[in-house]
C-alpha cells in the first residue's frame, strides 16, 4: 500500500511481487518447490542484492555470515509480532530454509543459463536498456518508482527479466547503490545469488565462507534502483565511471576476480570475452551447488548481550509499567488494610477518631493508592487508548476507595441498610408491601426485586450483599458512565480522566443497599440510552441576530457541538432502545421518589435543546407515569400529610440551609473538618467545571449536553428539603456534567480525528503570546496527576468521616437479635437524641427482621449531662410494654462527633442507668446495652398483639375514569412515538389522528388526578 505521510498510528508494508519468467521453465519449477518459504518471506522481507562485499561502518563479520546469501540486503519491514532477530536456524522462521535453497540449486543445475530475479518493479515504467553491454547505465530522473517488468510487451516498453541483457561484476567497480570497493585487491568478491533469507527480516552482508573454485566467474548483478524511502549513493554525473576503478560491466582487472595464486581461466570456466549469458550457466552450478553444502555449517545464532536485553526492556516499559504498577498497588493495599494491626499495616478500629477512616489508615494504603494512581496517568499520558488496561486501572482504584468499608469491617457498615433488607424480608414473607408501615414501601420496586432473587437463590442471609453493596454499585455506574463519554467530542485523555474524577469525588454514601443507590445507576443508563440512540447535532442554518440575548443565543448555537450525533442507527435498533427507556424509567418511578424527575427533566432540557430526535410526545407520556403511580399507588403516605409533601415547594434558600449549615454547626472540632472538606469537593469541582466550560468555548466548542447534566438536578433545591438530604442527591445526580466539563479545565482540545481540532493553546489576546502545544500537554497531565491525588486523599475524609458511628459493629448487631428473638406478640425499642424530630433517624441497626412487630418509632431525649436521664426514663414509662431503651456505641459517637457531647459520655451515661431503680438491664455488651421498665405487675410483660392489616387505600368518584384516561392517553403517546422512529416525514395522517386522541385524554386523565388529591386530602 502506499505510505501517506499525513496518517498517524499507520505502518505500512511495502513488498513486491516477483514476476515469473516466461523463458525459463526450470525457475518456475524452482518456485514451486519453495513455495511456502518464498511467500512467508514476501510478507516480512524485501531483499535486492548488492553487488560486490559491502561494508557498513566495518567489515562484515564472516561468523555471522550467511554463506548461502552473499551480498543480499534485507530490509525490514516493522510488525509488531518481530521479536526474534531472523537469524537462520532461530526458531520462528517460516519455511526450511536448507531445503528450499537445495531444491534451487538442483534445479538451476539441470536447467542451464539462468538469470538472477529481481523484485517485480512498481510505478513508471523503466525504459528499455540499449546500447553496449558493460556501458554505464544513465542517470534516473523523476519519479524514485520502479516499474514492473511487462511479459510478452510488443511494444519494448519493458524487458522481462529472461531477455534482459546481462553484465559480469567488475571486482574494482564499486556498487550503483550505495556500496564501497574492497579495500585490498585480491579480496574476495560477494557474489549474489537470488534471496533466499528467511522470513523473519533482518539486514545481512556476508561474503563467500571459502575460496571460489578456479577459474569461476563472478554471476552478473544488477544494482536495484533507489526507490521512495530507499537510501543510495549517487553516480557521478555525465555517464563517468566512479572514482576508484572502471565501470560496471567493463574488463576485469587481473586478478580482481579470483584470489591471489588461483590459476588462470582454463577450459573449465566461461572463456575470456564470452557473452554473459554464458558466463552465468557455467558459474550457477558451482555457486547453487555451495550455497547447498554451507547450510548445513550454520552454527546457532549468537544470544542477543544483556545490554541488549535490558535496553529494549527499558523502551517497552510504557507497555507493561502500568500493568506491574496497578497489581503491585492492589495488591499492596489489600494486604495493608487486611493484615493485622502492627508498623505501618493493619487498621485498629480503635484508633478511628472525628476524621473517620482516613485516621487509622497505614501509611502503605496511601503509598498503595499513590501507585496506583500513577499507574492510570503513566497509561493516560500514551497516545494510544488502551481500553480495558484502563478500565482495569480505574475499577482498581474504585476497589481502593469504595471498597475500603468492606475490607475493615465485621459488619456490614451504615444502620440504614439494615431496615432495607427488613423491607425485603417482609415483602419475601408476606408478598405485598407495608406502606402503612413505613413510606419507603410505597416504591416497593426494589425491595420486590431482591426479595424475589434472594427467595428464588434460597438466601436467607443479606450480610454479605448489604457488605458489598457500595463497592458494587460504583462499578456498576461505571459501565454506563463510560458509555456516555464515548458520546462527547473529546480527547481520549479528557474522556478517562473523568471517569476517574467520577470515582473520586463520588463521596456521597448513596450506594449502600438502597433505592437510590440503585436507581442512580437506571439514570445513569437512561442518559446513556439518550446520547447514544438518539442523540440529535444539527448544525445552526439561521443567520445570528445583530444584537441583544439573541446575539449571544445565535453564537452559541453556532458553535461546534461538544456531542456526536447518532448515524447509522437501524429503526429495530432504536425500538428497541425506546422499549428499554421505558422500562429504566418504569423502574425508577416504582423504586425512588426523586430519580424519575431526574430522568424527566434530562429528556425535556434535550428537547428543548434539540439534543435528542424524540419527540414532546415522550416527556408528557413519562411525567404522567410518575403522578399516576403518586397518586394511585401511594396513597397510604400522602392522603394525611399533605402539607409534608408540598409544603417544601419554592423554599430554595431554606432547604439549602438545612442541607449545608446545620450539618456544621455544632460539630467536634475534628468532624468539623469532614464536612468541610465535603463542601469543598463540592466547590472546587463545581470550579474546575467552570473553567473547563470556559476554556471550551474558547475554542468554539458549546457542550450543551453536559451542561444539562450539572443543570437539571440543581431545580430540585425548589422541591423541598427530602428530610435534610436533598443536597446530598442533587450533588449525586450532577456528577456526570460536573465531571465531564472538570475533565475539560485540563484536557479541552477537540480529539486528533476532528476536522475541527484547536491548538493546545490559543494566544492571548492583545498579545503575541503562544505557549509550546508539548510543553502544556505535559503540564497538563502532571496538574490533572496532582488534583487527582488530592482528591483521593480527600475522598478517603469526606466519605468515611462518619465512620465513628456509621461503622457496625458485632455486639450492636447481637443486642438487636435479642430484640427479635423476645418481640411476640410484638416489641417497641427507643433511641437516643439530642432532640425530637421527625427528620432524626437512628444510628443503629435497626429493622433488619419483622418490621411489622417491631417498632422504631419512638426518640429518648438525652443531654450533654449523662446523670440526666429523667427524659429517657420518662419516655420509656409512657411506652408499651415490651419496650427497650437501646444504648450503642454508634449513638453515642454520633452525640459526641455532631452535638459536642463529652468523651465520657456513653460509659457514664450507662453507669447512671444501671442505678436508676426503675429500670432494668436485660442484655448487655461492650457496644450496646438494652434496658425495660422494671416495675411491671406480674403477668402483664407481654403487650397486646398487633397485627398487621392490609391496605385500605381510599379512593373518589371519577377515579375510574381517570384510569381508563391513563390507559388511552399511554397507548397513543407511545404509538406516536413509534411512528416518529421512522423518521419526521413518515406517516404524519396518522400522527395526526394519534394526537387528536391523546390530547383530550391526557387533560382528563391529569384533571382526575388533581381530583383524587382534592377529594382524599379533604376526607382524610
Amino acid at each position: 500500500m502506499p505510505f501517506d505521510p499525513e496518517a498517524t498510528g499507520v505502518i505500512p508494508k511495502l513488498t513486491f511481487d516477483k514476476e515469473p519468467s516466461t523463458t525459463e521453465g526450470a525457475e518456475g519449477a524452482a518456485e514451486s518447490s519453495s513455495t511456502g518459504a518464498k511467500e512467508a518471506k514476501a510478507e516480512a522481507t524485501t531483499s535486492f542484492r548488492i553487488p560486490g562485499p559491502v561494508h557498513i561502518g566495518h567489515p562484515p563479520n564472516v561468523e555471522d555470515a550467511d554463506p548461502a546469501v552473499a551480498g543480499t540486503v534485507s530490509m525490514p519491514v516493522q510488525r509488531p509480532d518481530d521479536e526474534t532477530s531472523g537469524t537462520p536456524g532461530t526458531p520462528g522462521t517460516s519455511g526450511a530454509k536448507g531445503g528450499a535453497e537445495g531444491a534451487e540449486g538442483a534445479e538451476g543445475a539441470e536447467s542451464g543459463p539462468t538469470t538472477p530475479r529481481t523484485p517485480r518493479k512498481t510505478g513508471t515504467p523503466e525504459p528499455k536498456k540499449t546500447g553496449t553491454p558493460g556501458a554505464p547505465e544513465p542517470k534516473k530522473t523523476g519519479t524514485s518508482k520502479t516499474a514492473t517488468p511487462a511479459k510478452g510487451d510488443a511494444s519494448g516498453a519493458s524487458t522481462p527479466e529472461s531477455a534482459a541483457p546481462t553484465q559480469p561484476a567488475d571486482a574494482d567497480a564499486p556498487p550503483k547503490d550505495g556500496g564501497t570497493a574492497p579495500a585490498k585487491a585480491g579480496e574476495a568478491q560477494s557474489s549474489a545469488v537470488p534471496d533466499t533469507s528467511p522470513t523473519k527480516p533482518g539486514l545481512r552482508f556476508q561474503p563467500p565462507s571459502g575460496p571460489q573454485p578456479a577459474g569461476a566467474a563472478q554471476p552478473p548483478t544488477k544494482a536495484m534502483p533507489a526507490t521512495k524511502g530507499t537510501s543510495s549513493t549517487k553516480k557521478p554525473s555525465g555517464g563517468a565511471p566512479p572514482a576508484g576503478g572502471p565501470p560496471s560491466g567493463a574488463p576485469a582487472a587481473s586478478g580482481s576476480a579470483a584470489p591471489v595464486g588461483a590459476p588462470p581461466h582454463s577450459g573449465g570456466g566461461a572463456p575470456a570475452g564470452a557473452p554473459p549469458q554464458q558466463a552465468l550457466a557455467q558459474q550457477a552450478v558451482p555457486q547453487q551447488a555451495l550455497a547447498h553444502q554451507a547450510v548445513p555449517q550454520q552454527a546457532a545464532p549468537k544470544p542477543r548481550p544483556a545490554r541488549g536485553r535490558v535496553g529494549a526492556l527499558i523502551a517497552s516499559a510504557p507497555t507493561w509499567l502500568p500493568v506491574l504498577l496497578v497489581l503491585e498497588g492492589l495488591l499492596m493495599y489489600i494486604l495493608a488494610i487486611k493484615v493485622a494491626p502492627g508498623p505501618l499495616r493493619g487498621v485498629d478500629p480503635n484508633d478511628i477518631d472525628g476524621l473517620g477512616l482516613i485516621s487509622a489508615l497505614p501509611a502503605t494504603a496511601f503509598v498503595a493508592i499513590l501507585i496506583m494512581l500513577v499507574s492510570f496517568f503513566v497509561t493516560v499520558a500514551q497516545s494510544t487508548d488502551r481500553k480495558f488496561l484502563l478500565l482495569f486501572q480505574i475499577a482498581a482504584i474504585t476497589f481502593a476507595l469504595h471498597g475500603a468499608g468492606a475490607l475493615v469491617a465485621t459488619e456490614p457498615r451504615f444502620p440504614t441498610a439494615y431496615i432495607h433488607a427488613g423491607f425485603v424480608d417482609f415483602i419475601s414473607r408476606t408478598g405485598e408491601a407495608a406502606i402503612s408501615i413505613d413510606a419507603r414501601m410505597g416504591w416497593p420496586g426494589f425491595f420486590a426485586l431482591f426479595a424475589f432473587v434472594t427467595k428464588s437463590a434460597g438466601i436467607t442471609d443479606l450480610s454479605t450483599i448489604l457488605m458489598w453493596t457500595p463497592l458494587l454499585s460504583n462499578l456498576l455506574y461505571l459501565l454506563p458512565f463510560v458509555l456516555i463519554l464515548r458520546q462527547v467530542v473529546a480527547t481520549t485523555r479528557a474522556r478517562w480522566f473523568a471517569a476517574l474524577l467520577f470515582v473520586l469525588v463520588q463521596w456521597i454514601g448513596q450506594d449502600y443497599f438502597s433505592p437510590q443507590g440503585f436507581t442512580f445507576a437506571l439514570y445513569l443508563a437512561f442518559v446513556a440510552i439518550l446520547l447514544r440512540w438518539f442523540g440529535r447535532v444539527e448544525p445552526r442554518t439561521k443567520p445570528i441576530a445583530p444584537k441583544g440575548l439573541r446575539k449571544l443565543l445565535g453564537k452559541l448555537d453556532a458553535m461546534t457541538p461538544g456531542e456526536l450525533a447518532n448515524t447509522g442507527t437501524y429503526r429495530a435498533d432504536k425500538l428497541l432502545m425506546l422499549m428499554m427507556l421505558l422500562a429504566l424509567f418504569i423502574a425508577s418511578v416504582a423504586s425512588h421518589q426523586i430519580t424519575p424527575f431526574m430522568m424527566l427533566g434530562v429528556v425535556t432540557a434535550f428537547l428543548i435543546f434539540k439534543r435528542t430526535s424524540l419527540t414532546w410526545a415522550l416527556p408528557f407520556a413519562l411525567g404522567l407515569v410518575v403522578l399516576a403511580w403518586i397518586s394511585y399507588m401511594t396513597v397510604g403516605f400522602w392522603s394525611s400529610q399533605i402539607d409534608t409533601i408540598f409544603g417544601g415547594l419554592g423554599n430554595v434558600f431554606q432547604n439549602l440551609q438545612r442541607n449545608t449549615g446545620d450539618r456544621i454547626e455544632g460539630s467536634d472540632p475534628a468532624h468539623a473538618m469532614v464536612l468541610q472538606a465535603r463542601l469543598g469537593i463540592l466547590v472546587v469541582i463545581l470550579a474546575l467545571a467552570a473553567v473547563g466550560l470556559f476554556r471550551r468555548l474558547r475554542r468554539g466548542v458549546f457542550d450543551r449536553s453536559a451542561l444539562i447534566l450539572l443543570c437539571v438536578p440543581v431545580l430540585a433545591l425548589g422541591l423541598q428539603s427530602y428530610g435534610g438530604e436533598i443536597g446530598l442527591r442533587i450533588y449525586m445526580f450532577a456528577l456526570p456534567g460536573a465531571c465531564l466539563l472538570a475533565a475539560y479545565a485540563f484536557f479541552p482540545n477537540m480529539p486528533a480525528d476532528s476536522a475541527d481540532v484547536r491548538e493546545e493553546t490559543v494566544p492571548l489576546r492583545k498579545r503575541n503570546v503562544r505557549f509550546n502545544p508539548q510543553v502544556t500537554r505535559k503540564i497538563s497531565v502532571v496538574l490533572a496527576a496532582c488534583f487527582a491525588v488530592l482528591f483521593a486523599m480527600a475522598f478517603l475524609v469526606a466519605r468515611y468521616g462518619n465512620e465513628k458511628f456509621e461503622r457496625v459493629t458485632t455486639g450492636e448487631v447481637a443486642a438487636m437479635h435479642y430484640v427479635y428473638e423476645h418481640d411476640q406478640p410484638s416489641a417497641q425499642v427507643l433511641y437516643l437524641v439530642p432532640k425530637v424530630g421527625p427528620e432524626v433517624t437512628p444510628t443503629m441497626p435497626w429493622g433488619e427482621r419483622d418490621i411489622e412487630r417491631v417498632s422504631f418509632n419512638v426518640q429518648a431525649l438525652v443531654y450533654k449531662d449523662p446523670t440526666k436521664i429523667d427524659a429517657a426514663v420518662q419516655k420509656l414509662r409512657e411506652s408499651s410494654r415490651n419496650s427497650y431503651l437501646m444504648v450503642s456505641r454508634g449513638q453515642v459517637s454520633y452525640l459526641q462527633l455532631n452535638e459536642g457531647y463529652p468523651a465520657d459520655w456513653g460509659e457514664r451515661f450507662r453507669a447512671t442507668l444501671d442505678a436508676s431503680p426503675d429500670l432494668k438491664r436485660v442484655y448487655s455488651n461492650e457496644d450496646a446495652a438494652l434496658y425495660t421498665w422494671k416495675k411491671f405487675v406480674r403477668g402483664t410483660e407481654i403487650p397486646e398483639p398487633r397485627p398487621y392489616t392490609g391496605r385500605g387505600d381510599p379512593t373518589s368518584p371519577w377515579t375510574p375514569v381517570g384510569i381508563g384516561a391513563l390507559g388511552v392517553t399511554w397507548v397513543t403517546l407511545f404509538g406516536y412515538e413509534i411512528i416518529r422512529l421512522n423518521g419526521p416525514n413518515r406517516a404524519r395522517r396518522a400522527r395526526k389522528r394519534l394526537l387528536f386522541v391523546a390530547v383530550p385524554a391526557f387533560v382528563v386523565a391529569f384533571a382526575v388526578i388533581v381530583e383524587r388529591f382534592i377529594y382524599i386530602a379533604q376526607n382524610n
